[in-house]
């Protein structure tokens, strides 16, 4: 019997790409500002200081790669003092811009009449600095008491003690195959692939199901919950794998 919905953050329920974006144009016209030699720096060049920074410490806390990302970028104009102020301005700024998709809340409170919810992050959007407050049973972020990101087992694991069910009552709602759907699925839990840009399906990938947008998740769930399998799961939802 399927109880508990948890969803991922960033690019499920919030719109972060025009955050990140917003956060790195304030960056980038203060380091013009500080040094007539940023002129020669592009956005681009900040955008791929963060993917090189990743590529590197995939596994470390979001915000620490995000810091490391920006001294790496400081440091091509020799503004490496400058690195706390312009961290501070990126995340102040991040924050601010960040906004839950239009169609986020309305399914939260379509869902909260009849199911757990739960907020399972790798990131560091906290709920109650994008426009999320109050909206979840349950909240977990990783690197919290050195939870490790997703798709560790342990994560998952975290998210059913939390909710205080078994891992089949779970469904686990994102956009990433990796973390959102095949990490949830291997430790029993469905799991509903939020497909927004309309991507080719990775091969290999089997979602529970798959949506374009969060609108249809409450009619998909109450379909399914009202078909019930003789083993008591739900008609196009496996058994735990």
């Amino acid at each position: 019997m399927l109880t508990t919905v948890v969803f991922d953050a960033d690019e499920t329920l919030l719109d972060l790409r025009p955050a990140v974006t917003g956060a790195l144009v304030a960056v980038h016209e203060e380091m013009r500002r500080l040094t007539p030699a940023a002129a020669g720096v592009s956005l681009a060049d900040l955008e791929s200081d963060w993917g090189a920074v990743f590529g590197e410490r995939s596994a470390a806390p979001v915000q620490e790669i995000r810091r490391a990302a920006l001294a790496r970028s400081l440091a091509r104009v020799a503004l490496d003092d400058h690195l706390d102020e312009v961290a501070a301005l990126f995340f102040a700024r991040r924050f601010s811009l960040t906004r839950p998709f239009p169609d986020a809340q309305p399914a939260l409170a379509a869902l909260r009449r009849q199911w757990t919810l739960g907020y399972a992050t790798n990131g560091n959007s906290r709920t109650e600095r994008c426009g999320l407050a109050g909206e979840f049973t349950f909240e977990l972020y990783a690197h919290d008491g050195g939870l490790p990101k997703k798709p560790a087992p342990e994560f998952y694991a975290a998210v059913a003690r939390a909710a205080g069910v078994p891992a089949a009552q779970i469904v686990y709602v994102g956009d990433s195959p990796e973390h959102d759907v095949l990490g949830p699925q291997r430790v029993g839990m469905a799991a509903v692939w939020l497909n927004r840009r309309g991507l080719p399906r990775p091969a290999g990938l089997r979602p529970d199901a798959e949506l374009s947008t969060l609108a249809e998740l409450p009619d998909l769930l109450t379909e399914l919950c009202g078909q019930l399998n003789p083993s008591g799961w739900p008609a196009g939802l496996g058994p735990p794998r």
